[in-house]
C-alpha cells in the first residue's frame, strides 16, 4: 500500500482512500481529499514534517498522518 508518507521528493499522486478518524479537519478543509492530486516538494531535516502541494495549497503534515492516506502515482 502506498501512502503520502512513502513519496520522494517531486513525484505527484492521486488520493485515493484515508479514514475520516484518523485525519485532521483541518487538512480535510484544505484540500486533502479523495481523487486530489498531492506533490511532496520538501522533507524537514529529520523527514518529518513533510511539505505538500494538494491542488495548489502548500502545507506541512505529519510523516505519522502521511501514512494514514493511500495513494496511486501519476
Amino acid at each position: 500500500m502506498l501512502t503520502i508518507a512513502s513519496l520522494k521528493k517531486g513525484q505527484r499522486a492521486i488520493i485515493k482512500h484515508f479514514s475520516v478518524e484518523v485525519i485532521p479537519l483541518k487538512l480535510l478543509e484544505m484540500g486533502c481529499l479523495p481523487g486530489n492530486e498531492v506533490a511532496l516538494v520538501q522533507t524537514a531535516p529529520f523527514q518529518d514534517p513533510l511539505y505538500l502541494n494538494i491542488n495548489g495549497s502548500h502545507l506541512a503534515i505529519r510523516k505519522e498522518t502521511a501514512a494514514q492516506i493511500e495513494i496511486e502515482l501519476l
